[in-house]
């Protein structure tokens, strides 16, 4: 009974996307720790802390908004971050500072909560059946 209760927890973790978006904002954390202390990355790692870690604060303030259309707003906020941060981590890619196999993991994630909130932004305006 309790191998049951445990999938189950560990399954409504994947779709949480404040969950996976704190999860996320670790392992940029992390990710950024082990690249060299030189110049060039300086500005990209700075933006791509900040947006990373901007989706789950985004969310976290749309937990406390006072109506539908404030949770809307930081959830669309929340999104755009997703979306900066998948921009970052490309240039980081394309330019040949990290490796590919680096990157992509934290890529695929970043555009899998991008998908999540698109599709939350969706559900809450009305435009997409439950």
């Amino acid at each position: 009974m309790l191998k049951i209760k445990y999938k189950i927890h560990r399954a409504n973790l994947k779709s949480d996307t404040k969950y996976r978006s704190y999860c996320f904002s670790i392992d940029i954390i992390k990710f950024i720790k082990t690249l060299p202390n030189e110049k060039i990355y300086w500005v990209i790692t700075d933006q791509l802390l900040r947006s990373s870690t901007s989706i789950g604060a985004n969310l976290i303030e749309a937990k406390a908004a006072s109506s539908k259309r404030d949770v809307a707003k930081f959830v669309q906020i929340a999104l755009k971050s997703a979306n900066e941060t998948k921009y970052w981590l490309c240039l980081l890619r394309d330019s040949d500072l990290v490796e590919r196999e680096k990157i992509q993991p934290l890529l695929d994630e970043a555009t899998e909560i991008a998908n999540m909130l698109g599709s939350s932004i969706l559900t809450l305006k009305g435009k997409k059946k439950i």
